[in-house]
């Protein structure tokens, strides 16, 4: 038996990058997988597409996580199609470098309506999914709150915050048999990276030469944490903070 068998999944942000490598994983072990998206609704479905053609389950559900009424409608949509939600990957996210000089109002909102604002609406919806029977909680956060890079205070402040709302949360929701944890990538190929410049920049250069391990990350490199932190081999573990960086502190 698969170790997610009979279980339901929603992960948010899933259109691409990390998001989509975890949606990945987390069906091949047996979960129904709902992808949300905000606006890449060909990425959400080429995911859907590739986890159906190797024989899993999986929607494409449309929402905005910083909106009340877009989360409501992604776990209505998720009860219609597969009942009641077992696990919640908070991978929904936006970053933006940009010196203090440069920061905006506009900017700040953006980013902590989206990782943070979004974190916490899209948590509260699962823990009314997940009722009586408890759940699973994985925060997508970053190793960028321990070397806290240069013109990175905003979104530094976001991946804060969500180290210590998983931490808080895991203690508010354990009573409720939810666990409440935290991926912390280091930096990772994805499109995102892309195109941000990061991939074959210097920034780059310096990370791969202070990575014990040498290299950046894949998004499979994150996917297996994912699936471990949904299931049952770690159901003694809340509240951790989980350093996937190639050995970057």
């Amino acid at each position: 038996m698969k170790k997610l068998e009979n279980k339901v999944a929603v992960v948010t942000g899933a259109s691409k990058g990390i998001g989509a490598e975890i949606a990945r994983g987390l069906a091949a072990e047996g979960a129904s997988v709902v992808v949300n998206y905000a606006s890449d609704k060909t990425g959400a479905d080429k995911v859907v597409a590739d986890i159906v053609g190797n024989g899993g389950k999986a929607i494409a559900v449309q929402g905005d996580v910083s909106k009340g009424a877009d989360v409501d409608r992604i776990f209505a949509e998720t009860h219609e199609a597969y009942g009641a939600a077992d696990i919640l990957v908070n991978n929904a996210g936006v970053y933006q470098f940009t010196p203090i000089e440069a920061v905006t109002e506009e900017e700040f909102h953006r980013q902590f309506n989206i990782n943070v604002l979004g974190l916490l609406l899209a948590t509260k919806g699962a823990v009314a999914s997940f009722g009586d029977k408890g759940g699973s909680v994985i925060n997508i956060s970053s190793t960028v709150t321990r070397i806290t890079p240069p013109q990175s205070a905003i979104y530094t402040g976001t991946k804060g915050a969500v180290d210590s709302i998983t931490q808080v949360l895991s203690k508010e929701l354990g009573p409720k048999k939810i666990r409440v944890n935290a991926i912390n990538p280091g930096m990772v190929e994805t499109e995102g990276t892309h195109t941000a410049g990061f991939i074959g920049s210097d920034f780059q250069v310096h990370m791969e030469s202070t990575t014990p391990l040498g290299r950046i990350g894949q998004p499979d490199d994150i996917a297996p944490v994912a699936v471990f932190l949904a299931s049952d081999d770690s159901r003694w573990l809340t509240g951790e903070i989980i350093i996937a960086s190639g050995g970057v502190r």
